[in-house]
């Protein structure tokens, strides 16, 4: 197995580039494969909250030698970042843009349950995996009704377009969106790549939502709904974030991050189908190798700490491979769309009480069911068409989703309208004992 500590870098700064090799020949919409796609929004992300993260890092740092370190890799992550975001084609509008960051929440965000160990963590992928999915049915019919677009075209008939836990009914109190944090001496290196992977990729979901809302030109409702959806990924953010381990050092975490990079980019250089994008990632891989190992010598030069104190062992764990998930979310559908959040535990909506401050947030947000984007945008396509727009090999997996002709904005937030809910992963720290448990450990449908 690959171990990138086991490479001899170049320096950091010989890997610097012109402006010909950061402005990359995009890719063709039509004809490439929509996991390539989704592989540049990932590593588009992924560089994001490195150089996100750097800058905080020298935002908290009183050692200005260690400052113009991290601005030397921070500089490299920026050209890395405009390379990757550039292979973009022009004429591939924001909305046909939003199916592939969608289809990669649904699928990055399967692929990482379906091989984690760790209960807590699994279960905060798998309550946010049907909101992701539900939204990339939302986009789906914005796309269809104002475009005419097809998504199943976009998403190859990989992921399925139907709905899931109804995007209405994602809206949580804020205090609901905080998990247990995981600790690095124990957590698996899987488990810390895994936590570290979807924290970037739901934060770049996030921002991207949070400014392209006002530059949405089709319509009133296409804006509304962006502003609605972002709100929903920062409760991902902040579910996903609050899994980071809290007592790592910057210095640990910058060695994690770099690390981190260093594994996404040799998975998609053994999972690329496009050769000249394929060489985009071995590229990124040798300069991220680079970071790494100065992130090593920092962490030593400041700290006195070797790298396996912090990564026991370098070898990279299973490789991450985007592919269909559709059994697995599928199974993840009937048996959880009644979820919800309450403090630090996933739980069956009908555990709360008619009090709870999950309802008096609802009350506020989804005053007046019938002004919510989310839910206007599927009435719209079914008045113009007869019904709302789906992708699906079978019937959805549950009966109260399968009317194409009303939206149901009643699952997940109206206890006599839920059906229960319950398969939650083992029994973890943050689990509550009003959970009914399944086996702890990876689950393959």
């Amino acid at each position: 197995m690959f171990n990138p500590f086991n490479e001899k870098p170049l320096p950091v700064d010989k890997w610097f580039m012109d402006w010909n090799t950061m402005y990359p020949c995009p890719y063709n919409k039509e004809t490439t494969n929509p996991y390539t796609k989704c592989r540049i929004v990932l590593m588009n992300g992924t560089e994001f909250e490195a150089q996100w993260f750097s800058r905080n890092f020298s935002r908290h740092c009183n050692d200005n030698e260690l400052r113009k370190e991290l601005a030397l890799v921070r500089r490299s992550e920026q050209q890395q970042q405009k390379r990757i975001s550039c292979l973009k084609p022009k004429n591939e509008t924001v909305l046909e843009h939003t199916i592939t960051y969608e289809q990669l929440a649904v699928d990055l965000t399967a692929v990482l349950a379906k091989q984690e160990t760790d209960c807590n963590v699994k279960n905060a992928l798998n309550i946010a995996l049907l909101e992701d999915f539900d939204h990339l049915y939302r986009y789906s019919n914005l796309l269809d009704y104002e475009y005419g677009t097809c998504p199943e075209k976009l998403v190859g008939s990989y992921t399925e377009i139907t709905p899931a836990r109804p995007t209405i009914s994602e809206h949580r109190h804020p205090k609901d969106s905080i998990f247990h944090h995981i600790c690095n001496d124990s957590a698996a290196t899987q488990t810390k790549l895994n936590v570290g992977i979807i924290t970037a990729a739901e934060q770049q979901t996030m921002n991207y939502y949070m400014n392209i809302a006002p530059f949405y030109e089709k319509s009133d409702v296409g804006r509304r709904l962006y502003q609605e959806i972002a709100m929903i990924e920062e409760e991902h953010v902040s579910q996903y974030e609050s899994l980071k381990d809290t007592n790592a050092t910057w210095l640990e975490d910058l060695l994690m991050h770099e690390y981190t990079e260093c594994y996404l980019y040799y998975s998609c250089l053994q999972t690329e189908c496009d050769p000249a994008i394929r060489c985009i990632w071995e590229q990124c891989l040798v300069q991220e190798i680079a970071h790494l190992h100065k992130a090593k010598d920092l962490l030593w030069k400041h700290e006195h700490k070797d790298y396996m104190q912090v990564i026991p062992n370098g070898d990279f764990p299973q490789l991450l491979a985007l592919r269909p998930n559709v059994d697995y979310v599928r199974e993840i559908i009937r048996t959880t769309t009644g979820n919800t959040q309450k403090e630090e535990c996933v739980v069956p909506l009908m555990t709360l009480s008619q009090n709870d401050r999950f309802f008096e947030y609802q009350n506020t947000v989804n005053c007046n069911v019938h002004e919510v984007a989310s839910h206007v945008v599927i009435d719209r396509r079914i008045d113009a068409r007869g019904m709302d727009y789906r992708y699906e090999i079978a019937p959805n997996p549950l009966p109260e989703l399968r009317d194409r002709r009303c939206d149901n904005t009643c699952m997940a937030r109206v206890i006599d309208a839920t059906p229960e809910s319950a398969q939650v992963c083992g029994t973890s720290e943050g689990c509550c004992k009003c959970m009914i448990n399944t086996e702890c450990g990876p689950v393959s449908f």
